[in-house]
């Protein structure tokens, strides 16, 4: 909900509930296309992987037994496990390789290339070599690089058979500047669903958020006047989004829609595409499973601690901004008195904090409190990296955060996390004064623009340097 102080910017019960019904029509409706795609790459995944097997197997009768051999060796297993990594990174399951074949297969066959050659490359290092028999590794090679392009044609085949709208949801929001419809685009009327592009209402983002979650493309047609706002809407969420701008036609545009027959500038591109999210996803669950089956013990003492020392619930949960500027429960041990828990977030916590019990106290300077928050990356909630998620109340000064700057709903751009790049240059603790809060958003931003797995890295490490901080109470 609003956190009380918002003033005009106050959104009513019966506002955000009409909101949240219209909001929720169309996305129920719609195909989860992103899905269907990775089933798709799923399955052009094992097709590559029965065509690398066939081709060493065949290449492999040149010398019979050697093949049986081979598969309980380490090369074997380790050949498919590159192939998979190399595929991914040479960007061969992805919807340009798929509707470009001849893309797909020149990827395919470049992952082939760096497969043999690391497999030649390890068995020269390890002084195997002469165990390999010349005739079967290059024999391989070779039906392998066939067997290769014959997997990629069913698919292909497939692909350019099916209606290009079950790989690619487009939506054209109309706000105020009606437009013919091009193919394939659904239309959503902004007016009748009771959206309207205020930057200074988190309702109204989160439900605009939900409504094009599941979309890859958002074309906006809005009077001159709304396009700043919209431009926030659509880089806050993330998503592709393009603004029409009629008075561009003729001038070379930075993007035209020949079915439209209007000019539109791009103003949104995906923060993280979907390999970048499945390898972030993937470094998540790497250190978070095991982090909780370690940390379980100390959990449980926590846990206890906390119901000793005062009446109240052992979690505190509160509602705050998540990726793409949907609302989502923070969940962490509670460390105040429960009558005095802060669930808008409108005061924020100080060094000599009435509110704080004794054992928050120590959990709160150890950062201890934070820990339930992996259940919150467990879920896809949250990533261990990024931006830091603030309740709907924070304030810099006495303003609420995205009145001092609205580029702030910017860096929900991708999910929140439970340390960032500005937790670990030092901007934490209460933020009394606006440049508080600019110091965290330059850093946030930053993160977001440049975002690189390493860099996650680098700074899960740097967060333990900086667990105990002056300004962590």
């Amino acid at each position: 909900m609003v956190p009380e102080g918002c003033g005009k910017k106050h959104v009513s019960a019966h506002s955000r509930e009409r909101i949240q019904d219209a909001v929720e029509v169309p996305r129920g409706e719609a195909t989860d296309t992103q899905s269907f795609r990775l089933l798709i790459y799923a399955g052009q995944a094992m097709l590559d992987l029965l065509a690398l097997s066939g081709g060493i197997f065949l290449g492999s009768l040149v010398r019979p037994g050697f093949f049986a051999s081979y598969v309980h060796s380490a090369p074997f297993p380790l050949m498919l496990f590159t192939f998979m990594v190399a595929n991914f990174y040479l960007r061969a399951y992805t919807y340009v390789a798929l509707f470009t074949p001849h893309r797909g297969i020149l990827r395919a066959l470049g992952a082939l290339w760096i497969t043999f050659g690391a497999s030649l490359l390890i068995t020269f290092a390890l002084k195997q070599s002469e165990q390999v028999s010349r005739a079967v590794f290059f024999t391989s090679f070779a039906i392998s690089a066939a067997t290769v392009v014959v997997a990629r044609l069913p698919l292909a085949w497939l692909v350019s058979r099916m209606p290009e709208a079950r790989f690619v949801r487009r939506m054209l929001i109309v706000d105020g500047a009606p437009v013919a419809a091009p193919f394939q685009f659904e239309v959503i009327d902004a007016e009748a669903l009771g959206i309207r592009p205020d930057v200074h209402n988190p309702i109204m983002l989160h439900n605009f958020s939900r409504l094009v979650s599941n979309v890859d493309r958002v074309v906006v047609s809005c009077r001159p006047e709304q396009r700043e706002h919209w431009a926030i809407y659509l880089k806050g969420v993330g998503c592709w989004g393009e603004l029409l701008v009629p008075e561009l036609r003729g001038i070379a545009p930075v993007h035209h829609e020949p079915n439209l027959g209007l000019a539109g500038v791009l103003v949104s591109t995906n923060a993280l595409d979907l390999r970048s999210r499945l390898v972030k996803r993937a470094l998540d669950l790497l250190f978070t499973v095991p982090a909780i089956v370690v940390l379980s013990p100390l959990l449980l003492v926590i846990a206890l601690a906390i119901k000793l020392d005062s009446d109240g619930p052992v979690l505190f949960r509160q509602q705050r901004m998540g990726r793409g500027n949907q609302l989502f429960d923070v969940v962490k041990f509670r460390s105040m008195r429960a009558e005095a828990s802060d669930h808008s977030g409108n005061r924020s916590a100080s060094r000599d904090d009435d509110r704080i019990t004794r054992v928050g106290r120590v959990l709160r300077a150890a950062s201890l409190d934070e820990l339930p928050q992996l259940f919150n990356v467990l879920r896809g909630d949250m990533s261990l990296v990024g931006p830091r998620p603030h309740a709907l109340g924070s304030l810099a000064g006495a303003q609420l955060f995205w009145h001092v700057d609205t580029r702030y709903w910017l860096r929900h751009a991708i999910k929140p996390g439970i340390t960032g790049l500005a937790q670990v240059r030092g901007f934490r603790g209460a933020t009394d004064h606006e440049d508080d809060l600019a110091n965290r958003l330059h850093s946030d931003l930053e993160y977001v623009t440049a975002w690189s797995i390493s860099r996650d890295i680098a700074i899960l490490f740097r967060t333990l340097l900086v667990v105990r901080h002056k300004n962590a109470y």
